[in-house]
């Protein structure tokens, strides 16, 4: 129960808004990266293993450009809603703001992810 109010299966009722959904955006992306990790891995085991076959189609999904985008959302999302929690957590008064620092949050992710695709559009394009 938190702090002893007796919330239980109410605290995960969802409650609308950015924030909520950036919780859940947050554990999404936490998700997705230990999917990328937990490839590399296999894919390292194989490559060991003389596994070079599915070694090989391993790392045909972790270089796909597909996850290579849904890889660079979740690094990019995750990070920066992190920093905004870390700042919440530091400056509590702030909590007030929390809307406004999800549209921060996100004005600040879009460029930043726009970039890196086109970036990564462009290079796969030109090579």
């Amino acid at each position: 129960m938190a702090n002893g109010r007796g919330v239980g299966l109410r605290g995960l009722r969802y409650r609308g808004g950015g924030p909520m959904w950036s919780w859940m955006l947050h554990r999404i992306t936490g998700v997705g990266m230990i999917v990328f990790v937990a490839l590399h891995v296999v894919s390292a085991f194989f490559v060991l293993r003389g596994g070079h076959d599915v070694a090989a189609a391993v790392n045909g999904v972790y270089e796909s450009w597909p996850f290579q985008i849904f890889i660079y959302f979740c690094v990019i999302f995750h990070a920066l809603n992190g920093l905004r929690v870390i700042i919440l957590d530091l400056f509590p008064s702030l909590t007030r703001f929390q809307h406004e620092m999800v549209w921060l949050q996100w004005l600040t992710f879009i460029p930043i992810f726009g970039l890196t695709v086109l970036l990564m559009v462009m290079g796969g394009l030109g090579s």
